[in-house]
């Protein structure tokens, strides 16, 4: 029905910043919530922050209120997760998804 692809992950710096995409296709398609997370080796899955279905954003994760901005693009219908000052312990996959729909995830690995 729909398919959501993350992008934007890579290798950077403590310090630095990084803007993950989620970009969500498809014929059928309706907005619901998008949820942000991320998980990182030997840990559960965490939810970072999510944009409800009219777009209204809520960041979740303690870890990351103070640096961490989600915002939504219905143009090109994307979901955007924003995160700043990054540290070595955010390094991990990072996920979105709709419903019961996930992307394959995008790998963000912070240096020190």
């Amino acid at each position: 029905q729909v398919q959501l692809v993350e992008s934007g992950g890579g290798l950077v710096q403590a310090g630095g910043s990084l803007r993950l995409s989620c970009a969500v296709s498809g014929r059928a398609f309706a907005w619901s919530t998008v949820g942000w997370f991320r998980q990182a080796p030997g840990q559960e899955r965490e939810l970072i922050a999510s944009s409800s279905w009219n777009g209204r954003p809520t960041v979740f994760a303690d870890s990351v209120k103070d640096r961490c901005t989600i915002s939504r693009d219905d143009d090109k219908r994307a979901v955007y997760l924003e995160i700043t000052n990054l540290r070595p312990e955010d390094t991990a996959v990072y996920y979105c998804n709709m419903n019961e729909d996930w992307g394959q995830g995008t790998q963000v690995t912070v240096s020190s």
